[in-house]
């Protein structure tokens, strides 16, 4: 399909789900949506549905929607893919989430880091609203919703919802304290739906389909297919689209697998680390939760033997340190104290490394009970999850 036409997405269905939005109404859209059991595809796996009840049924106006496009996690580009090959179907996706949550402006907070999906939105939303699929009276149904893009300066911690409600709003990209959250008060004070790229797309299929047959592929409680942004030691990296429930050693099989595997980091930098003999573990929210891992957003990175373990880790601590918005000093020094631990043990193992690695369980356990936000609860599971699984330092 021509990501810059229209007219092409339309004949390929484009705007089908957006025209029985209209005819299911409001309450009808976020049942469906509920019943299919859609969950976020960011990484927190939040029911959909639920979400956009809270904020629908709340009495304080104006709400908003936000689209979270600030796809920063390291290992992650299946947002990238989808607003540069089908930017139309966000555009639809976020107007039927507005309808269904009684918001009338949406905002897409879209990474700095990608000119040509900035392009393609652009255009698309320039199209929609020449064409009466965005505006004052969207398909003649009386219904007026617009969308306007914010652009991120490269910070990581944006991703995270309320600090990218502070960046919108002109303030520093700092995360909020919560409750209250921010299906009550969110963007500008007010009932706030904010959905990430993937999460708002499964939209289309669901209201197509019907919640019925949306919900029959993948497991119970993960349903629906799910993108796999598969990179590092693999002979076909890409995005790949399984249905939930298909497990790590099938998904490795498409991109290639190395006969040299170390390890698979599952979730990119918040994530955590598997051995190559857990190739069984089922791609799915409760299937990695028992495993003891995460799924995250999406990020399967192979390791080979080739590449220097503590050199990995080393690299994903700086990132933290570097990412860290120095809010909360869990996070602020504790990124700094879990650098340095890792810097004096690069080339350590055994005894020698075993003062440094007692040092890092005491400050991952600190970073993870009083971090404000995910990066500092997170930024231990990669290390911890490589000394734990792994042996890194044996």
């Amino acid at each position: 399909m021509d990501p810059s036409s229209l007219d092409d997405y339309r004949a390929h269905g484009g705007y089908t789900a957006l025209r029985r939005a209209f005819t299911l109404g409001p309450a009808d859209v976020i049942r469906e949506v509920t019943d299919a059991g859609l969950v976020g595809r960011g990484g927190a796996a939040f029911p959909t549905g639920r979400k956009w009840q809270a904020t629908a049924s709340q009495p304080d106006h104006p709400h908003y929607l936000v689209c979270n496009a600030d796809e920063s996690e390291p290992g992650t580009f299946k947002d990238r893919v989808l607003m540069e090959g089908d930017p139309y179907a966000l555009v639809e996706a976020m107007t039927i989430a507005a309808y269904a949550v009684g918001a009338h402006h949406g905002y897409l907070y879209l990474r700095g880091e990608y000119p040509r999906a900035l392009r393609t939105l652009e255009h698309a939303i320039a199209q929609a609203r020449a064409r009466g699929l965005l505006g004052e009276n969207i398909l003649g149904h009386g219904f007026a919703f617009d969308i306007e893009i914010r652009r991120g300066a490269g910070a990581y911690i944006c991703g995270e919802e309320t600090a990218l409600f502070n960046s919108i709003e002109g303030y520093r990209g700092e995360p909020r304290s919560k409750p209250p959250f921010p299906v009550e008060k969110g963007l500008f004070g007010k009932p706030t739906a904010a959905n990430n790229v993937e999460t708002l797309v499964n939209v289309l299929p669901v209201l197509t389909m019907g919640a019925a047959a949306y919900a029959a592929i993948g497991t119970p409680k993960s349903t629906g297919p799910k993108l796999f942004c598969v990179s590092g030691a693999v002979a076909r990296p890409g995005l790949y689209e399984l249905p939930f429930g298909a497990t790590l050693g099938e998904l490795l099989d498409l991109a290639g697998l190395p006969d040299n595997l170390r390890a698979i980091l599952l979730g990119g930098a918040a994530g955590g680390f598997v051995r190559p003999d857990e190739l069984d573990i089922p791609l799915t929210f409760e299937g990695t939760r028992e495993a003891g891992t995460t799924l995250g957003s999406g990020v399967v990175l192979a390791v080979d033997d080739s590449v220097p373990l503590p050199r990995l880790l080393l690299r994903v601590a700086e990132f933290f340190r570097d990412e860290s918005c120095g809010q909360c000093v869990p996070c602020r020094v504790g990124t700094v104290r879990q650098e340095e631990a890792l810097h004096r043990i690069a080339d350590r193992t055994g005894a020698a490394a075993a003062d440094d690695i007692a040092l890092l369980r005491d400050i991952g356990q600190a970073m993870r009970d009083a971090s404000i936000c995910g990066l500092g609860q997170t930024a231990w599971n990669a290390v911890e999850s490589a000394i734990d699984r792994l042996g890194a330092y044996e």
